[in-house]
């Protein structure tokens, strides 16, 4: 079973969800409709596929998944710099340092992952190499060296 008690990157989404459901309720105050949907969604979104992620099926299942919550960070990112610079908007106290905090955990977390992932691979291949060596010595096979 899953615990994200002590999971940073879960805790760090779902408290910005709240931060976001609340800059949305302010836009929709000042009929801003259209924005204030899409900075929910895709604010919601990011905690969505991270804790999603928690359950992946595997780790290149788990590295998708936490890089769409990369891309809605990143649309989030630039939702909060539009509401930011726009005169037409009310000022909000907008969480723009949360998500820049987010958007480098979730990338450290996909470079790690991918590291690993590709360590792992390479251990496979290189215990199945050491294994059809051991199997062609059985058999007094001759392994013949490329020149490539």
């Amino acid at each position: 079973m899953r615990s994200d008690k002590d999971n940073l990157i879960v805790n760090l989404t779902f408290d910005f969800a709240i931060e976001i459901i609340k800059c949305s309720k302010i836009l929709q105050q000042s009929h801003d409709y259209a924005l204030s949907n899409q900075l929910l969604r895709a604010g919601i979104s990011i905690g969505a596929n991270v804790r999603e992620a928690q359950n992946a099926e595997s780790k290149a299942d788990f590295i998708h998944k936490m890089k769409i919550a990369a891309k809605e960070a990143d649309e989030v990112e630039y939702y909060l710099s539009l509401i930011q610079h726009s005169e037409d908007l009310p000022t909000i106290d907008l969480p723009i340092t949360q998500i820049q905090s987010i958007i480098k955990i979730i990338s450290k977390i996909i470079s790690s992952s991918k590291s690993k992932l590709m360590l792992y691979h390479f251990q496979i291949t290189k215990s199945s190499f050491n294994d059809m060596l051991t199997i062609f010595k059985s058999l007094n096979l001759q392994i013949i060296k490329s020149t490539c």
